[in-house]
């Protein structure tokens, strides 16, 4: 990081705009690039897709069930993540008659491009739901979650659906805060970053919540969160909790962190009982 900030403090003698801008492009850059990832052999047995998505090869799968339900479930990653991730879900949701999808995010395993941001992954689940779907429930992890929650805000006849966040970047503010712990730059630069998201998604920067999202989400909705998440802090959830919405459970862990929550048995166990016929109860606890 010594790199970055003395690069950034460079540019931003010559301009603190442009400054934010390479800021901006290292923010939704993930830090880990893409490592070449050996498929789990379950991929091995997917149907693949692509598709385009602003000049970029969006690369996915999809698995078939024996017996069918008639319904579809998206799987979406995170950050600096990809499909693969989520190996261990893709046997037992197409043995539930589930057809399951999953993507990788533009910038990220499979698929082209080098960056990727809230905004443009909400719009790659919608073009995925238009080609695809419908989706009769997303399944989304960390940045996956809160890209999540602003498209199944527009999705039509959400009480037909279910949505599972897993540890969703709750609140883009507190992302931005825990990136720049690491990455020093002059005030004006961090300024002129902030005038920047507002600029590309021509909404202010609280408008990329979940909590705002979520309270024009109808559809049943399980929240997972754990306690001692250090990515997407815990402390963020409570304001969501206090709005006590009944279409909203929460299932929250202590001690799996942000990363390595989705593959505890317990909380995989909550998962396939929620989306379960009867499952996903409008008790919030």
């Amino acid at each position: 990081m010594a790199y970055y900030n003395t690069k950034f403090r460079a540019l931003a003698l010559l301009s603190s705009r442009k400054a934010a801008q390479s800021v901006f492009h290292l923010f939704c850059t993930p830090y880990s690039g893409k490592p070449r990832r050996k498929a789990p052999p379950v991929f091995e047995q997917a149907n693949k897709l692509h598709f385009d998505f602003n000049g970029l090869s969006v690369h996915g799968w999809k698995w078939v069930p024996d017996q069918p339900n008639s319904r579809k479930i998206l799987i979406v990653h995170g950050f600096d993540s990809c499909s693969y991730r989520f190996d261990r879900y893709m046997v037992p949701l197409t043995r539930a008659g589930f057809e399951v999808f999953a993507f990788d995010a533009p910038g990220h395993g499979t698929s082209d491009g080098k960056t990727i941001n809230a905004l443009d992954y909400s719009r790659v689940i919608l073009k995925a739901e238009t080609l695809f779907g419908p989706f009769f429930s997303i399944m989304a992890h960390s940045l996956g979650g809160l890209s999540t929650a602003l498209a199944f805000e527009q999705l039509p006849h959400q009480e037909q659906r279910k949505l599972v966040l897993i540890a969703p970047t709750t609140e883009t503010s507190s992302a931005i805060d825990n990136f720049f712990r690491f990455v020093s730059v002059p005030k004006k630069v961090r300024t002129d970053f902030e005038h920047l998201l507002v600029e590309v998604g021509k909404q202010p920067i609280d408008f990329y919540s979940v909590k705002r999202a979520i309270q024009r989400i109808h559809a049943p909705v399980l929240w997972i969160h754990d306690e001692e998440d250090k990515v997407c802090p815990f402390c963020d959830i409570l304001p969501v909790q206090q709005l006590q919405l009944p279409n909203v459970e929460f299932f929250i862990t202590k001690g799996l962190g942000h990363s390595g929550v989705y593959r505890q048995n317990n909380v995989f166990k909550k998962i396939m009982s929620f989306l379960s016929p009867g499952g996903g109860g409008m008790q919030a606890h």
